[in-house]
């Protein structure tokens, strides 16, 4: 992920973007203890810090936030279960889905929204009066234009204004500019359990073809001098 704009933090200044990410395994798998990561895996991962989304859920995995102008790629250590040991799993192709999120969130876990998204008009009108809070933000003032009653939308430091006194405006306008430069993203992709015995058995059939192969065109290149002898007398 490369995070290359800007998204404003709670004190109304503009900072790098944050990222997260999610990944969903199949069952059986899980994150990778620490004596069972490589010492180059774990360069990699660096101070990164995995957590599982849930206790009794050890198949999805989570991180985040993280600083993304540090960390443009994350590497999950995932540790597969043993088919020979597990019944339940078996030597096939099973798939994975992940999911990447940058910057702050849009709105906070009560449903208000943050300074990091848009705020519209709350009804159709005029705007009578733009005040600028003491603290930052303002106080837009709009006469409703089906019954002329005053309707007040509040908007929090951060967002730019689109709007000025006098100007009409419809229901559900932008009063404000987009300041999210976030997104999400996901994908999926497949990961494939192997059996040792048949990686060896493959190996050993291509080696038996190569040889059979090798001695083949030894054999004719023998049958060839015969003939040719026999064709000098």
């Amino acid at each position: 992920m490369i995070c290359n704009s800007n998204k404003f933090l709670l004190m109304v200044k503009k900072g790098g973007l944050n990222v997260g990410a999610v990944l969903i395994l199949p069952e059986g798998f899980e994150l990778a203890p620490i004596d069972r990561i490589s010492p180059e895996l774990k360069e990699k991962i660096g101070n990164l810090s995995f957590q599982n989304y849930r206790p009794n859920q050890k198949n999805i995995l989570v991180i985040g936030p993280v600083p993304g102008k540090k960390y443009k790629e994350i590497v999950f250590p995932i540790l597969s279960p043993d088919p020979i040991t597990k019944k339940d799993t078996h030597f096939l192709k099973y798939p994975i889905y992940v999911g990447g999120n940058r910057g702050r969130g849009q709105i906070y876990p009560d449903g208000s929204k943050s300074n990091n998204t848009v705020y519209n008009a709350t009804c159709a009108g005029i705007v009578s009066k733009i005040v600028r809070k003491e603290k930052g933000g303002y106080e837009i003032t709009i006469v409703d234009a089906s019954d002329g009653r005053q309707l007040v939308d509040n908007i929090p430091p951060g967002p730019e204004l689109l709007v000025s006194e006098g100007e009409s405006v419809k229901l559900d306008q932008p009063l404000t500019s987009n300041p999210n430069v976030g997104g999400f993203g996901q994908g999926n992709a497949e990961v494939v359990l192997q059996d040792p015995l048949r990686i060896q058995g493959l190996l050993l059939f291509f080696t038996s073809v190569i040889l059979a192969q090798v001695f083949l065109v030894l054999k004719k290149k023998q049958f060839e001098k015969v003939q040719l002898y026999e064709m000098n007398f």
